[in-house]
């Protein structure tokens, strides 16, 4: 059984992303705020983290710099999880405004992440987000400490927390198959 300890990448900056036009995936090519690297920071001098064995990122501009500001200060490697990025409110890389990912993000919500019978939405399900998860941490079950740099919904697949800011620290033992927590809905 493995500790891993689940952080939340510190807070972005989607104004680069805004200004160059970016929409849907493009938005998750944005960087940290100078709070998001003041959390990253903080973050990084917790205790906790000291004695991990590797850090296991999202591909994300903001997951992985989180990361690296942890890696920096803890002298621990990273490697990157393709799989290990946010739950997908739009499966069609399209939304343009966040008030559209809101909408997507409402509805998963008011459907508790199942799609309505014979009906399909734009947005990720939850039981192919849980899938894609479980099968990072499935590879790093037999590590004794983990650092997982990640989402809030990531997180909430496979805790019971409910609202995690931006580079909280969420601890969870992990042994393969007996991870069924349940994602939360508020």
């Amino acid at each position: 059984m493995a500790q891993f300890y689940l952080v939340r990448h510190g807070q972005p900056d989607y104004s680069p992303c805004d200004e160059r036009g970016y929409i849907g995936h493009g938005k998750d090519l944005a960087p940290l705020s100078k709070e998001g690297i003041a959390q990253a920071l903080a973050t990084a001098l917790d205790p906790r983290l000291k004695s991990a064995d590797i850090i296991v990122s999202s591909p994300y501009t903001r997951a992985l710099q989180t990361a690296a500001i942890i890696s920096q200060k803890t002298n621990i490697d990273i490697t990157v999880e393709m799989d290990l990025h946010e739950w997908m409110p739009d499966l069609t890389f399209q939304y343009r405004v966040f008030e559209e990912c809101l909408d997507l993000t409402k509805d998963f919500n008011n459907h508790k992440g199942i799609y309505p019978n014979g009906e399909t939405r734009r947005w990720e399900d939850l039981n192919s987000l849980r899938s894609r998860v479980k099968k990072v941490a499935d590879k790093y079950a037999n590590y004794n400490k983990v650092i997982m740099v990640c989402h809030e919904m990531v997180i909430r697949t496979l805790t019971y927390a409910e609202r995690i800011a931006p580079g909280e620290i969420i601890e969870c033992h992990y042994e393969i198959g007996k991870s069924d927590e349940l994602y939360s809905f508020a």
